[in-house]
């Protein structure tokens, strides 16, 4: 196996393993003690609930902390911590998908035969879509693993996907503040 499968391996090892990390951190419920304990401080609060706010593991307690927060202080600051925070988490998964995982999927191609099917990828339209579709997932209530996946994949730069997800999370966020103000 030439080094492309190695980091192959160990990118797919360390993929398992911070999905494990997370599902101990969610049953155990230690991630809902720690966004809990810094609502307090709502400054600090919002910002450690916008870093969660952006996984799948973790992005229903972080929803119900940034609600929670944001019932008793200014949505507007909420939405910006949150966001920033947020920008945090969806930097560490860009980084990964960006500079890892799209050198993963290219030896994938490139092992298996398939380019026929891969050739879509390739399209100028596709090009377009995938960083689209990615900034809609990112902007919706899903978890934004797969849009970040999806930015990454598509090599934007790093100045244009700091902005859009700021202001995309920022805008999620402000969102559930206005809902839960309304509740």
């Amino acid at each position: 196996m030439n080094n492309y499968g190695n980091n192959l391996v160990r990118d797919l090892v360390l993929v398992i393993f911070s999905v494990f990390i997370a599902i101990i951190l969610a049953k155990t419920g230690a991630l809902q003690d720690l966004i809990t304990s810094t609502q307090e401080v709502r400054f600090i609060g919002s910002f450690i609930a916008g870093i969660f706010f952006v996984s799948v593991f973790t992005a229903a307690p972080a929803t119900v902390a940034l609600g929670e927060i944001a019932q008793s202080n200014s949505i507007i600051m909420v939405a910006i911590l949150g966001g920033l925070g947020a920008l945090i988490g969806d930097l560490i998964i860009f980084r990964f998908v960006r500079d890892k995982v799209s050198q993963d999927f290219s030896y994938l191609v490139k092992i298996s035969r398939t380019e026929r099917f891969f050739s879509v990828f390739k399209l100028k339209l596709f090009r377009w879509l995938i960083p689209f579709v990615g900034a809609l997932i990112i902007a919706s209530p899903l978890p934004d693993e797969i849009g970040v996946a999806m930015l990454g994949l598509s090599k934007m730069k790093n100045s244009y996907f700091i902005l859009l997800s700021f202001l995309l999370n920022s805008a999620g966020i402000l969102i559930i503040g206005l809902i839960a103000k309304t509740l």
